[in-house]
């Protein structure tokens, strides 16, 4: 499968350069997940990083003495998983595919070596998983602001 087909078009890759593309998807396999299979649990060593093709992933946390709460809902085109880029290496939320998902699996380790080694990858490949958290956050803001409302509207 052609680069710009597995991260073209609809995902947070979309704009990287051709070349880029091209290191990325000799690091990319394709992997499905059954419904209820947990791609990885909080605290846990962060490895793998994937993009949703087919399906729905729930982002989760713990809550004590509670089933794991869900924090967003991703789907065809969204990255999970972006903790393997960030010192400890570590799960900061648990996921769980929602749905039978189909996904493009990105080798991490394979990745984090590629930008060490050539900046000139590593820096577009960040910034754009920097720009997935940014909007990742705004979502998460504006679910709490409906969750919880806004307190100057008391």
């Amino acid at each position: 499968m052609r680069a710009r087909d597995l991260f073209g078009e609809g995902t947070p890759f979309a704009g990287l350069a051709e070349s880029h593309l091209e290191v990325l998807a000799r690091a990319a396999r394709e992997v499905s997940f059954a419904e209820g299979q947990r791609l990885f649990e909080e605290g846990a060593p962060a490895v793998g990083c994937w993009v949703v093709r087919r399906g729905c992933v729930a982002v989760d946390t713990v809550l004590p003495g509670q089933a794991p709460g869900v924090v967003q809902t991703l789907g065809p085109g969204q990255v999970v998983g972006w903790s393997w880029l960030v010192p400890p290496y570590r799960w900061h939320f648990g996921a769980v595919a929602v749905t039978p998902t189909l996904a493009v699996e990105l080798d991490t380790e394979q990745l984090r070596a590629w930008a060490e080694h050539d900046p000139s990858f590593g820096y577009p490949v960040a910034m754009t998983l920097l720009a997935t958290l940014l909007e990742r956050l705004q979502a998460t803001r504006a679910r709490l602001l409906d969750l919880y409302g806004r307190p100057h509207e008391r």
